[in-house]
């Protein structure tokens, strides 16, 4: 039996038919949940770490047996590119991505600027994740968290709001506490503006 199981949720061995076209995920109490381990596992460790599996603070790249969350911002990623179906508890139906849309914004604080900058990303080959523990809005990889330390934390700014002289001290600071190069990112121009304290 533990030996059937184990062959079953290798993901090195995956067919076609063993993932849907389309992931199902259930959006309650503003969180999008993907329950199915295997489902979960395959988006995190095959398409380029979409979501963060419940209770597994570093989750390493095979299947794991916990369900995994998506951020509002992966999830409607996904759900634009038809990767997965989310469906919403409290109406007992599927969401179209415009209804999505604006929940997520109503919940989400700046939803519309990061998704902007989270797109154009994803878009230019870097994996965005969320960046809270770092004071920022998103950590950045090359390859992936768990292959490497992430060479950049993003900022994203308000459409409306201006870049003034103390935040670019609080970058500099920040960038030199975490070792990393902090970005702050424009959705209005998809600009980034890149900071490293340094002691002449």
């Amino acid at each position: 039996m533990e030996r059937q199981e184990q062959e079953k949720i290798t993901l090195d061995d995956l067919d076609d038919y063993d993932i849907p076209n389309k992931i199902p995920t259930k959006f309650i109490n503003s969180r999008v949940i993907v329950f199915n381990p295997l489902y979960a596992s395959y988006l995190y460790a095959k398409e380029k770490f979409f979501g963060a599996p419940l209770g597994i603070s570093k989750p390493r790249l095979e299947y794991f047996s916990k369900p995994s969350e998506l951020s509002l911002i992966e999830a409607y990623y996904l759900l634009k590119r038809e990767k997965i179906t989310i469906y919403d508890v409290k109406s007992a139906r599927d969401l179209s991505i415009e209804e999505f849309y604006e929940k997520s914004k109503n919940i989400h604080d700046k939803f519309e600027e990061k998704y902007i900058i989270y797109n154009d990303l994803r878009e230019k080959g870097y994996i965005p994740r969320p960046g809270l523990k770092f004071g920022a809005d998103f950590v950045v990889y090359k390859k992936g968290p768990g292959l490497e330390h992430s060479p950049f934390i993003v900022h994203v700014l308000h459409h409306d709001s201006k870049l003034g002289a103390i935040d670019m001290v609080r970058a500099g600071r920040l960038a030199t506490s975490v070792r990393k190069k902090f970005v702050i990112a424009n959705p209005s121009t998809i600009s980034y503006y890149f900071f490293e304290w340094f002691k002449p």
